[in-house]
């Protein structure tokens, strides 16, 4: 178990360490939890390769929703992308990319595993990507939003048991992406009124039609009650999340897991505590006494299985 005075250490010298290393440098940038995540939970042969996979993506999506390109170069900026994971996956390694796109390239390089977690984590993150580039500015449907959820859990679900705790294996059931599907819908509720400004409409066009209502009018009460089922649909997923990675072997991975659920917890509270109003920010997600309770949180959950396990004993009887 690392101690907070190794974390904040870690903390301290991390731009010092990725200093000419491109992808930690996107995912320090990006995200402190998710360079910590890697640089302390990451199996060791496999960490630079977490930060390429993260680094891409990162990089991916942020040219995808700035404003720097059009409609018509944001589709045939992802068909480059998509078009470069075949040819790599083929094979065909290409002499002229941009350092971005070396990322991927060396990350398929390192792939020598037909059906691997990594391929099903690029395939299903491209696929995001490609959505998202076809989303903007449009109405998209409910049954379009939960593919999008789909493949996004997908990924990261592999790509967490690929990177952390590799060589344990892991449980192969329908509670696997139940976790990481219950962090996507956080986090379309999190982002919903920022997204909107750029064009991204989380929200199905079926209850916009249904309820008249403006997607940036979070007082309506049509808008609240799709919140609130949002909302009690995150946290059975969360549930089964936690069902879940009590059968997974690997502590660490469990670890990781834990905390990607508790990460958003706080998020879901939030919304709660105000009515299933949503905002544009929810700035105490970072806070000290956050992380603090996230931290807590996560350590007593994967200390202690006694919980998880009779929570899989009593959904399996649910659902049985």
């Amino acid at each position: 178990m690392t101690s907070v005075s190794a974390v904040s250490l870690f903390a301290r010298q991390q731009p010092r360490q990725n200093r000419g290393n491109l992808a930690a440098d996107i995912t320090w940038a990006a995200s402190k939890q998710t360079a910590l995540t890697v640089r302390l939970l990451v199996d060791r042969d496999r960490v630079d390769n977490a930060y390429r996979a993260y680094g891409y993506f990162r990089w991916v999506d942020d040219r995808l929703d700035g404003d720097g390109l059009s409609a018509a170069e944001r589709m045939a900026f992802v068909e480059r992308q998509c078009a470069l994971v075949e040819r790599c996956y083929r094979g065909d390694w290409p002499q002229t990319v941009r350092e971005e796109e070396r990322l991927l390239v060396e990350l398929i390089r390192s792939d020598r595993t037909p059906d691997s977690g990594l391929r099903s984590y690029i395939y299903h993150m491209m696929a995001v990507m490609a959505f998202d580039a076809d989303r903007r500015g449009r109405l998209v449907s409910e049954v379009e939003l939960n593919h999008y959820t789909n493949w996004l859990a997908i990924a990261v679900t592999e790509a967490l048991h690929y990177f952390i705790g590799h060589d344990d294996g892991s449980p192969q059931n329908h509670l696997r992406y139940m976790a990481a599907t219950g962090a996507h819908i956080t986090h379309m509720l999190r982002d919903t009124l920022e997204d909107a400004e750029a064009g991204y409409i989380n929200l199905p066009r079926e209850t916009i039609d249904a309820g008249r209502i403006d997607p940036t009018n979070t007082g309506n009460s049509v808008y609240r009650a799709w919140v609130m089922g949002r909302v009690e649909a995150a946290r059975a997923c969360f549930r089964a999340g936690r069902a879940y990675l009590a059968q997974v072997k690997n502590l660490r991975c469990r670890l990781a897991g834990y905390a990607y659920i508790a990460r958003f917890e706080g998020v879901l509270d939030a919304i709660e505590r105000e009515g299933y109003r949503l905002r544009t920010d929810y700035p105490e997600r970072k806070s000290v006494m956050a992380g603090l309770r996230m931290g807590w949180s996560t350590l007593s959950q994967a200390a202690n299985l006694q919980y998880p396990v009779m929570a899989v004993r009593r959904l399996s009887a649910v659902e049985g």
